[in-house]
């Protein structure tokens, strides 16, 4: 495998060369992928015996066309993005060619993306291309933010992990964030069934999705079984949790809060 630490000095290099491609305007961003593919010089299905390892650099604006809006979904019960033993954990391309029909699919009824769920049970896994989280109020009069285990049907995002990291460190008393005093954050699975009953029962705070591109997501409504559950995003579009969660994360992202997170890209 190609050197982890080098290949991020090329990418540093890239990004120098092209800085003027980075969009000055909030909500836009160069968006930098590395990308590996097999390139043997054979056709034919089996491992590869060599790879070639590039990066895509472009020039991106909000991920979704409403920009950060809520989104509403659809949550699928016909489709699975990815099955236990699968490659659903994994970054490839081939995981996202199945999307593309019940994504059109969605779109078509009137909803921005899928809720993928998976089993009888209806758990849910992720949202369109994005892990999920769901913010639940407890009994206690504590906030609960709920995010799927990460098992081999879910993709360990970055951003989720720096959701976690946030909501971890605030609740430990290591950041004082604008988040609810009493907060736990759980890796738990969670169905459709608690979702709605927590919708009926006024205890579904938010929802949102988390995502390089999107970096959050605020969600609306659910499509389930034919109905809409509807989901509080108040006057900003967005809850208070997913606000202040993007509010910290951009501020790494521009250096407006130091953070060890951020790599530092200086000269040609």
């Amino acid at each position: 495998a190609f050197n982890g630490e080098e290949l991020l000095k090329l990418i540093k290099r890239l990004v120098a060369l092209d800085a003027h491609w980075i969009p000055q305007v909030p909500g836009y961003s160069l968006y930098i992928r590395p990308t590996l593919i097999g390139n043997m010089h054979a056709l034919g299905v089996g491992p590869p015996n060599k790879a070639l390892l590039f990066v895509i650099c472009s020039p991106v604006g909000p991920y979704y066309k409403n920009g950060f809006k809520p989104v509403k979904l659809l949550a699928t019960t016909n489709y699975v993005r990815a099955v236990p033993g699968g490659t659903g954990s994994y970054k490839l391309g081939a995981n996202y060619a199945p999307c593309l029909i019940p994504q059109a699919e969605a779109m078509s009824q009137g909803y921005d993306q899928n809720l993928w769920l998976l089993g009888p049970e209806h758990y849910l896994t992720e949202v369109g291309t994005m892990n999920l989280f769901v913010a639940l109020k407890r009994d206690d009069g504590s906030v609960e933010l709920v995010t799927p285990p990460l098992e081999d049907v879910i993709l360990p995002g970055v951003t989720r992990d720096s959701v976690l990291a946030l909501a971890r460190d605030h609740a430990a008393g290591k950041l004082k964030l604008n988040l609810p005093s009493k907060l736990v954050v759980s890796e738990r699975p969670i169905t459709m069934k608690e979702v709605k009953e927590a919708a009926d029962s006024g205890k579904l705070l938010e929802v949102f999705g988390s995502g390089t591109a999107a970096i959050v997501c605020p969600v609306k409504a659910i499509g389930y079984l034919g109905k809409d559950i509807t989901i509080p995003v108040g006057e900003e579009g967005m809850g208070p949790i997913t606000k202040t969660i993007l509010d910290e994360i951009v501020k790494r992202q521009l250096g407006v809060v130091e953070s060890d997170w951020s790599v530092t890209v200086t000269g040609k």
